[in-house]
């Protein structure tokens, strides 16, 4: 007996500094992603809301935070309770947790894993704000994200990784969040859209963004925040699948920028900045789920499928209409689909699992798993957050009047504007005396 409980004892898991200290890197770097997703957000939007798309994003720091701490752990990744949700009163408050208390398996403290599924429930929502630009009240916003990740994130956090979760046991692959994030986020937005409406203008007014270069840095900072939100999705660093994750997270990007570019230029005959950043950000999402099963071949499979196939979404709602403003639907929904269901027909079984897709020799069971995966999540998703919109709608009202939103909602809700160009010359005392004053007409600008 005794010879058995050292054997047990030298087998079981000791705290690793390297796991630990890499974890905890890429936690930081997932942490980034929500500020520079607020940039890639915040420029493509009129110039009258971009300190609103802003906010939207960089308020989900404080509010999934404050959660997550007090309830959302324990309820993603507590016990299991009928596969359904979790729940486990140490983690409540983060309260019973030792110090040096490992995550069950695995080499890193339990304190490392809850910061780093952390920034993972904090970004969710906030991608869900590009749809609704220019016309949600923030305070119904942050209400709104308050109840979403308690009643739709964490449950479905619970299905897809947390011990016990039916999505989990069923032996759906979704290595870093391609249901659990994407298509959770794009399906919500789709259904808060259909609820709220469209914006006043859609289809009608010119909506250009109002800073590519912004957009530019924010698909930067995504691209490079991105590294450990897929990488760090293995929890360690010990058997290289997480060293292959990040380079088919690189391959794929690369691929399905290219492809989005090349469907562009023989679309409509130009390559945009536009394009580049938001064909990079369709790579990202559609490797998530499928990095750690593939190939690098197979990521370059997978983000030049997800490139073409977002670049012809992002026009469906100008056929359907309904009003997406930045493509929440185009790109997170319909590319987390895409690597999720792409899954079952390029996992190698060489990676982080034995599991073959159908070109590998594992035929269609696990591009039927992943589908089960992919339906439940968008089903679920898009009903409850259309159900949140609705009773939001009906009680505090969704939606700025009319004229706000036609004015800008930047400063009715926040009581600022993006730039002030009053210190930045040309007022009265600079102007020469003989130089005639601008027309009302020459002061219009295209807000």
């Amino acid at each position: 007996m005794a010879s058995a409980i050292t054997t047990l004892a030298a087998d079981a898991p000791t705290l690793s500094a390297a796991n630990t200290g890499f974890m905890l890197i890429c936690s930081a770097l997932v942490m980034l992603m929500t500020p520079g997703l607020a940039f890639f957000y915040g420029g493509m939007v009129r110039v009258k809301s971009s300190l609103n798309m802003l906010m939207m994003s960089f308020i989900s720091l404080g509010i999934v935070t404050i959660l997550w701490v007090l309830f959302g752990f324990s309820l993603a990744f507590g016990t299991d309770s009928g596969s359904l949700i979790g729940w486990n009163s140490d983690y409540v408050g983060l309260s019973g947790i030792g110090i040096t208390e490992l995550w069950d398996g695995y080499t890193i403290p339990v304190y490392v894993f809850a910061v780093f599924q952390l920034m993972f429930a904090v970004i969710t929502p906030a991608l869900i704000s590009g749809a609704l630009a220019d016309r949600v009240k923030f305070s119904a916003w942050v209400l709104f994200t308050a109840l979403w990740v308690t009643v739709v994130y964490f449950p479905v956090a619970h299905w897809v990784w947390g011990a016990g979760g039916w999505l989990f046991e069923l032996g759906v692959i979704d290595f870093a969040g391609g249901t659990a994030v994407h298509i959770n986020a794009g399906a919500a937005a789709l259904g808060v859209i259909l609820v709220i409406g469209k914006r006043v203008g859609f289809k009608k007014d010119p909506m250009r963004p109002h800073s590519l270069p912004l957009v530019m840095l924010g698909a930067g900072l995504l691209w490079f925040g991105w590294f450990g939100f897929n990488a760090g999705s293995w929890l360690g660093n010990d058997d290289g699948v997480g060293a292959v994750m990040f380079v088919n997270t690189q391959v794929a990007t690369a691929a399905a920028m290219l492809a989005w570019l090349g469907y562009e230029k023989l679309r409509h005959g130009s390559f945009t900045t536009l394009g580049a950043a938001s064909g990079a950000v369709a790579g990202l999402v559609a490797i998530t789920p499928a990095g750690g099963a593939v190939s690098p071949l197979g990521a370059i499979a997978v983000g030049a499928i997800a490139g073409v196939l977002c670049a012809m979404a992002v026009g469906l709602k100008y056929k359907f209409g309904y009003d997406d403003s930045l493509d929440v639907v185009g790109v997170h929904l319909v590319g987390g689909i895409a690597g999720s269901l792409l899954v079952g027909l390029f996992a190698t079984g060489g990676v982080q699992s034995d599991v073959a897709g159908l070109f590998y020799g594992g035929g269609l069971e696990q591009l039927g798993k992943q589908a089960v995966g992919v339906f439940s999540v968008l089903a679920y998703s898009l009903v409850a957050s259309a159900v949140l919109a609705f009773l939001l709608d009906k009680t505090i009202g969704m939606r700025v009047a009319e004229d706000v939103e036609v004015a800008g909602i930047d400063q009715s809700e926040h009581a600022e504007t993006a730039y002030d160009f009053s210190g930045a010359g040309g007022g009265a005392a600079a102007r020469s005396t003989t130089a005639p004053l601008p027309s009302a007409a020459s002061k219009k600008v295209d807000a």
